[in-house]
């Protein structure tokens, strides 16, 4: 080979992201050898960021408020400040995805689970005070490293069988893009008759969902020209868009009255840039709910949330390294152990700040399609939401409408993983369907998992096949379900 073909040749590697590591960062993390460059993965955490940014807003509205009278109450009065749940979910996400992309060098990130936080808010602290459930998010937390550490998760995770791994990543595609459709308002509830249409009255009447519309074609053309960083292109020009349009119409905030408006952040620039964290929450817990409500009551508390967040966590993490070419045919990842064991840990650490249990987010997708493939990725996703602890006026300037687009995006990049499906075999049909339209109907991927192991456990043994059941797998659908008839055993406990 010439000198000039072996420049040629060199050149095209390092293009495509294939040469040979060229310094302790690239070796570290393996970046050139998954196919990657250290400014795909700057990128890509960057929006991974930007697409999670409003958890930092949004989970305090859900733990917490300003006075008794707008947060929720627990059994005994007390109650979160926003200021003080804000500081501890933007410390948790950032120091548990800084560890993520350090230990399981993965492009995912974690911060407070909806499903879990809205649980708590809403069916726990009823009968517990805050201190006590965020103990019970703990204990669950220590479950599930238990479990990891153990190996156990792990061959959960390999007793499922391809098909339901690939089901599960086009479930969560549909899943991230119902959640993005809903969010921006282009999907409402209706007054009767169907459950959702489009927009208002079946059409589009508010500039915040047209904004959407205009960053989802905007970010679906940068990416179908594969234009490098086309999302982070798209999400910052429609950020633009977006001020623009609230400094000219002064749209503020949604509500009955304003149905027109911004949902959760609106897009102006803030009179500041710097606040000061409230750490006043860190280490806030107490495992007293098993004397306040009996040990019977709180194990299933416990095993509600057990469910919730390993099934949730595993579907998950399946999906983002399928849909990253980091899953082998069986839906394996590299790191896989240690992955579980961290994302056990953001359940621990979660109870520990009074955040909630944190977990992988599913919006990690965002930068695993914008390139992102390692750990790298992980780190500056987390150092953001380090900063963003000191810079919470600027993390809101970005509305959910504009990473809603991103998310729906990324939904449709998921979805192509339906080709790895044999759906001639309804014994394999019925289960996957169920499981791809259970999640985003649900709103849980918990569900959807639980679904789909239930049915295939069902139809395999009907049609004489039972032996291709892995004994795991039979374990695991009896777990479901009783996770599904939970309310009943509750009351029956309770009573």
């Amino acid at each position: 080979m010439t000198l000039l073909g072996t420049r040629r040749e060199t050149a095209e590697n390092d293009a495509r992201g294939t040469g040979p590591a060229t310094g302790p960062l690239d070796r570290f993390f393996r970046i050139t050898e998954r196919g990657s460059t250290t400014g795909r993965e700057l990128r890509g955490g960057l929006v991974t960021f930007f697409a999670m940014a409003y958890i930092v807003i949004l989970n305090p509205l859900i733990l917490g408020g300003t006075s008794a009278e707008n947060a929720p109450v627990d059994v005994a009065g007390g109650w979160l400040q926003t200021a003080q749940v804000g500081a501890m979910t933007g410390l948790a996400a950032g120091g548990l995805t800084i560890l993520f992309g350090l230990v399981a060098n993965l492009p995912f990130a974690l911060a407070a689970g909806l499903g879990i936080n809205s649980f708590l808010a809403v069916a726990v602290i009823g009968d517990v005070t805050w201190p006590e459930a965020m103990g019970l998010v703990l204990v669950n937390g220590l479950l599930i490293v238990l479990l990891a550490v153990t190996g156990a998760r792990s061959a959960i995770f390999n007793a499922v069988p391809r098909q339901l791994k690939a089901a599960i990543t086009v479930g969560i595609g549909l899943f991230i893009a119902f959640i993005g459709f809903v969010d921006a308002g282009f999907v409402t509830r209706t007054p009767g008759g169907p459950p959702v249409q489009l927009g208002d009255g079946g059409s589009i009447t508010s500039v915040p969902t047209l904004v959407f519309v205009v960053g989802l074609l905007t970010m679906g053309i940068l990416v179908a020209r594969k234009v490098k960083g086309g999302l982070l292109v798209g999400l910052v020009a429609t950020t633009v868009v977006a001020i623009v349009a609230e400094s000219v119409l002064h749209l503020g905030p949604a509500s009955e009255q304003n149905p027109g408006g911004w949902h959760l952040t609106v897009p102006t620039l803030p009179s500041s840039l710097v606040s000061v964290p409230d750490l006043g929450l860190l280490g806030q817990f107490s495992f007293g709910a098993f004397d306040r409500i009996g040990a019977l009551a709180a194990t299933m508390l416990v095993f509600t949330l057990f469910f919730t967040n390993f099934f949730d966590a595993m579907g998950t993490m399946t999906g983002l390294a399928k849909q990253g070419g980091l899953a082998d045919a069986d839906g394996n990842f590299p790191r896989i152990k240690s992955a579980l064991v961290v994302e056990g840990v953001g359940a621990v650490v979660g109870g520990a700040t009074s955040s909630s249990s944190n977990t992988v987010f599913v919006d990690s997708a965002a930068g695993v399609g914008e390139g992102a493939r390692t750990g790298l990725a992980s780190v500056v996703t987390g150092g953001l939401f380090l900063v963003a602890m000191f810079l919470t006026p600027l993390t809101a300037v970005v509305p959910i409408e504009v990473a809603s687009a991103v998310l729906v995006v990324v939904g449709a990049m998921m979805m192509r993983e339906i080709k790895e499906i044999d759906l001639g075999d309804f014994t394999v049909a019925l289960p996957v369907f169920l499981t791809v339209v259970t999640m985003p109907l649900t709103y849980s991927i918990a569900n959807g998992i639980g679904i789909g192991f239930v049915t295939w456990v069902l139809l395999r043994t009907a049609c004489g096949r039972a032996r291709d059941v892995h004994p795991l797998l039979w374990v695991v659908a009896a777990g479901f379900v009783v996770y599904f008839v939970r309310g009943p055993l509750t009351a029956v406990v309770g009573g």
